[in-house]
């Protein structure tokens, strides 16, 4: 789930502890174990979604398989209630962004490009990751943001490992973003992730000034998620307060996947090919 930086200091929901400002945690053996689990749910969730899927199928449909599965597997939804926000996953078809509010009257139609970001929360700690899925014959440029989307996080995730900056990654997203011809979204980053669904550090999509370019270590857990746009970079969020869309109305593609910080490189704790 992306969020907006300033939601960072905000309480987080009633079910899971207090955010306190601990700066950048290196998790130990036993929480990255139960990291592993959670985000073991996760993957499962998602991987039975984008199997399942299908036009006809309203959003509120995934959000309730969503829900149904993280607690048959002993968790509790990341989503549910962090910041008021409604449901267990987010769903955000097309144009959409990120945050978009499932709903048992937004039916999914065939050539749709859906969005789906989802957490569980396991033992006190979170994993959290997201797919786009292309609904059925998608347009060829659809096609093709779709893929760049899930290269690009790949090329950031092949940059982690411990000594290396979180600029290394920003970077190797950013040029690969813009060399086939899309944008990065600029309003949204990723994140550290564990016992808050929201942790430092920040991990931007893009190379900026504005953040302390850490250096990676061993232990470190985060969110990595690029979010590009066929048009323009720029977002706004529509009245219900948390879904946020392209201004153009051009297509938009997310992926994400929960990352473990190692020694030598990196492991994916949400992969998805693990269940």
């Amino acid at each position: 789930m992306n969020i907006l930086s300033n939601l960072l200091a905000q309480p987080a929901q009633p079910s899971v502890p207090k955010q306190r400002g601990r700066g950048i945690e290196i998790k130990s053996k036993r929480e990255i174990e139960i990291m592993r689990q959670a985000s073991r749910i996760v993957a499962t969730v998602l991987k039975e979604i984008s199997e399942l899927v299908e036009p006809g199928m309203t959003t509120a449909d995934l959000d309730a398989h969503a829900e149904k599965r993280i607690r048959e597997m002993g968790a509790t939804p990341s989503f549910k209630g962090y910041h008021g926000f409604p449901a267990s996953i987010c769903a955000s078809i097309n144009h959409e962004v990120v945050h978009g509010i499932p709903n048992p009257k937004k039916v999914i139609q065939s050539g749709d490009v859906l969005k789906v970001d989802t957490g569980a929360y396991f033992e006190g700690f979170h994993g959290d990751s997201c797919i786009t899925i292309a609904v059925e014959e998608v347009t060829p440029d659809a096609a093709k943001l779709i893929k760049i989307a899930e290269e690009s996080l790949f090329k950031g995730i092949e940059q982690v490992k411990e000594g290396n900056y979180l600029m290394d990654i920003a970077g190797a997203i950013q040029d690969h973003v813009e060399g086939n011809g899309f944008v990065v979204v600029e309003d949204f980053t990723g994140h550290g992730v564990g016992r808050n669904l929201h942790e430092e550090p920040s991990v931007f999509n893009y190379r900026t000034r504005q953040m302390r370019n850490v250096k990676l270590r061993s232990g470190m857990t985060l969110a990595i998620e690029p979010i590009l746009n066929a048009g323009s970079k720029v977002t706004k969020i529509l009245k219900d307060r948390w879904t946020a869309v392209t201004v153009d109305n051009a297509l938009s593609a997310q992926f994400e996947h929960t990352i473990l910080v190692t020694k030598t490189g990196y492991e994916i704790l949400t992969d998805r090919n693990l269940v």
